[in-house]
């Protein structure tokens, strides 16, 4: 891909769109298989820049990984307790769940390994990951009081059990607790404040490992084997869904089918608001992947309008702030977003990117420390924007461009990291 790409204003979006496969639940996949004896095939996976940071990992680690020519993956674990020590530095690229759910992962492994990311991941803090894995004992060092990456994590003397009540609903703290959990010497319970997603709690299940759910608690028994299936489907990422959700919501004389959508309800945080601001959504063809489940997605155009996304939504809905800003823009009324503080040590600091490389577009957008306030509808314009090498602000600015008069956008072969072919989707399916 260029180093920019222009995209011009449409008429419309139609047609239907296959949605990529899940980006989180496709990194849990390959690491629960890892720690299977038995082959797992897996469909549908994202075949993204980040879910090959978790493959590279984990073959470093003695996983087989192969992949057939249709993107299929077979992978061939080594038990639970099988795998090996890395010969060298564990690169999780520019992938947050790699790094963070691998270090609850290699924390209770009984061999040395270093954990390292991009440049952006250096700069992302690793203090509340390793902060309760500290309590169970693993041994993990991390730069400065934040613990940033790169992690050295040396064998613990042994792993235990915890009570620990999260202090911030985050569904990859809580991942790598649990990952941890599997080699501890008692259960562990872990209490969120809000309900995460819980793509780890399904997946173990998925794998025969029991979860148990009191309320807000979340309680693992240590195991000694897990039962693999033979066969893994990965529903379509409604977080990639999300764009396209919007887009034909603001763009007249759309419509869209989505096809094969995630709707977890820890996830599902973007249909509710969508729904609230007035779009036309319909959901069909219910179905289960798993024990995730699976529908089609119907949207058209639709007059919204502005609402609060207050603090108790935001889990659900984390990755989806700056396309909803997007969407903001062209509803009627007044948006405010709160209790988004984490978007600020995401890929970039997504409040202040959104609120500037909108704000380039003619966007008048007023950042507050955890949120965002938009009055709409207003009238934006095409301009040069950056994406800051975020994957999802170089699909939200594209959004935007479509909807009004175009846009460029510096740096867009980012979205390799969730969505590899999105442009070409979006050229396929604009109408001129």
């Amino acid at each position: 891909m260029s180093k920019i790409i222009q995209i011009p204003k449409t008429g419309g979006l139609t047609g239907a769109i296959t949605i990529p496969g899940d980006k989180s639940i496709s990194h849990r996949s390959i690491m629960l298989s890892g720690l299977a004896d038995t082959p797992v095939t897996i469909t549908n996976f994202l075949h993204a820049a980040d879910c090959w940071s978790t493959i590279n990992c984990m073959r470093s680690l003695g996983v087989i990984v192969e992949e057939d020519t249709g993107g299929v993956l077979t992978v061939k674990g080594k038990g639970v307790y099988g795998l090996s020590e890395p010969g060298d530095v564990l690169d999780a690229g520019n992938s947050g769940t790699t790094i963070r759910l691998l270090t609850g992962l290699l924390g209770a492994q009984p061999f040395f390994s270093v954990l390292t990311g991009d440049a952006s991941i250096r700069k992302r803090p690793m203090a509340r990951v390793i902060t309760p894995l500290a309590k169970m004992g693993l041994q993990i060092a991390g730069r400065g009081q934040s613990r940033y990456a790169p992690l050295a994590i040396s064998a613990p003397e042994q792993v235990c059990g915890i009570e620990y009540d999260m202090p911030v609903a985050s569904a990859q703290v809580k991942s790598a607790i649990l990952l941890a959990a599997l080699y501890a010497n008692t259960p562990t319970t872990i209490t969120e404040p809000i309900p995460s997603r819980d793509h780890t709690e399904r997946m173990f299940e998925t794998f025969g490992i029991p979860v148990k759910r009191e309320g807000r608690a979340i309680i693992l028994e240590p195991i000694q084997k897990i039962v693999a299936p033979k066969r893994l489907d990965v529903p379509g990422d409604i977080s990639s869904a999300a764009f396209w959700l919007v887009a034909a919501s603001i763009i007249p004389n759309s419509e869209l089918a989505l096809i094969n959508v995630g709707i977890n309800s820890t996830r599902t945080g973007i249909l509710d608001v969508l729904t609230q601001m007035g779009a036309d959504i319909t959901i069909t063809n219910n179905r289960w992947s798993g024990r995730e489940p699976v529908a089609d997605i119907i949207v058209r155009s639709a007059n919204l309008k502005g609402v609060t996304i207050d603090a108790e939504i935001i889990p659900r809905l984390i990755d989806e702030i700056p396309i909803l800003a997007v969407a903001a823009l062209f509803a009627e009324g007044q948006t405010v977003v709160k209790g988004a503080e984490e978007l600020r040590v995401k890929e970039t600091d997504r409040l202040k990117a959104v609120a500037l490389e909108l704000g380039k577009m003619g966007a008048t957008i007023i950042e507050n420390p955890d949120g965002l306030v938009i009055d709409g509808p207003q009238s934006i314009n095409s301009a040069s924007c950056d994406s800051h090498h975020d994957h999802r602000m170089a699909m939200s600015l594209a959004v935007a461009g479509l909807a009004a008069q175009g846009v460029t956008i510096n740096e867009p072969d980012c979205v390799k990291i969730s969505y590899p072919d999105f442009f070409d989707v979006l050229s396929k399916f604009r109408q001129d």
